[in-house]
């Protein structure tokens, strides 16, 4: 039986600690018998959200897992446990196979696992993640990585995406797909965290280039080139690019076509318009260079998009 071990401790998550042990820790012999063997480790009284745990096992377990799966942490900031640390490298050293959940990527970088690999984490911390532990690759587009015997989720429902990879890996598509059928979860998400990330608002600071921005997105409709930016900004299309990059840190032509693709977003979230329509409000054309462009930046087209959050209502 496959033994899979959770490390909990001060400033764990519970939400994604729920996860792991909803797919890893109930018996479903209807999908696999044996299932998984989920033993929780950890020093009594470990803080794990808001509850206090008396864990069964003490950390030296995680040395004897196949799997060791670590939960989110609360403080990205706070340094990891020492002798979590320590546990996790003795398990990875033993060859254990090792996947974090959302922030839980901070706990294996701290530890050094991270180091030179691909690695994910919430979009949110994905930029701290990167600036922290310069060695990770950061990739904060996916909802989770598969290097082998390090594994990485994305913010939150991710760490569902992750363990039924796990699952799939470990007993097949058709187990994934039916265990996803019984928690009534889809068995593959499309698409990476881009699609849910929230687009920022420029804020009116009497610098000329956040007042160049919303007079941009007052006008996304129009055909906007890099040229009448500039043209309205008064200055010449490098300096524009120069001064911009500055102030925003991508060029102009960049943060215009974003603005574009976040702006069919709301659309596609919030309303029924065609997506022929939505092309020629966003500046795009015509719904192929939409679609085109879509995928290419959010990872799935815009009708999966819409159906993604607006459910039936799509239809």
């Amino acid at each position: 039986m496959t033994l899979v071990a959770m490390p909990v401790y001060d400033g764990a998550m519970l939400f994604e600690a729920s996860i792991a042990g909803e797919v890893f820790g109930m018996p479903r012999p209807h999908l696999a018998d044996p299932w998984y063997d989920f033993a929780v480790c950890g020093p009594p009284g470990a803080r794990l959200g808001w509850l206090s745990v008396d864990a069964p096992h003490g950390l030296d377990r995680l040395a004897r897992a196949d799997t060791v799966i670590v939960p989110s942490c609360d403080d990205i900031e706070a340094g990891p446990p020492a002798d979590l640390l320590d546990a996790l490298r003795a398990a990875h050293a033993r060859g254990a196979r090792i996947a974090s959940l959302c922030t839980g990527s901070f706990v294996l970088a701290a530890a050094g696992l991270l180091d030179g690999r691909r690695a994910t984490t919430h979009w949110m911390h994905a930029d701290r993640l990167a600036e922290r532990y310069p060695k990770v690759r950061v990739d904060a587009d996916v909802l989770y990585t598969d290097d082998g015997r390090i594994l990485t989720a994305a913010g939150k429902a991710a760490a569902m995406d992750l363990s039924l990879h796990l699952v799939r890996l470990d007993h097949g598509t058709a187990v994934a797909n039916a265990l996803a059928r019984t928690l009534v979860v889809p068995p593959h998400r499309e698409g990476g965290q881009a699609q849910f990330i929230a687009a920022p608002v420029p804020k009116h600071t009497g610098d000329g280039i956040a007042d160049l921005q919303h007079w941009a997105l007052d006008r996304l409709h129009e055909p906007l080139t890099v040229q009448d930016l500039a043209d309205r900004a008064g200055m010449s299309t490098r300096h524009l690019t120069r001064h911009f990059h500055q102030s925003t840190g991508v060029t102009p032509l960049r943060w215009l076509h974003a603005q574009r693709i976040r702006r069919a977003q709301e659309l596609l979230e919030t309303t029924d318009t065609a997506v022929e329509r939505i092309a020629a409000r966003t500046g795009m054309g015509t719904a192929t260079t939409l679609r085109r462009h879509f995928h290419r930046a959010v990872g799935v087209p815009p009708d999966t998009y819409r159906r993604t959050f607006r459910g039936r209502d799509a239809s």
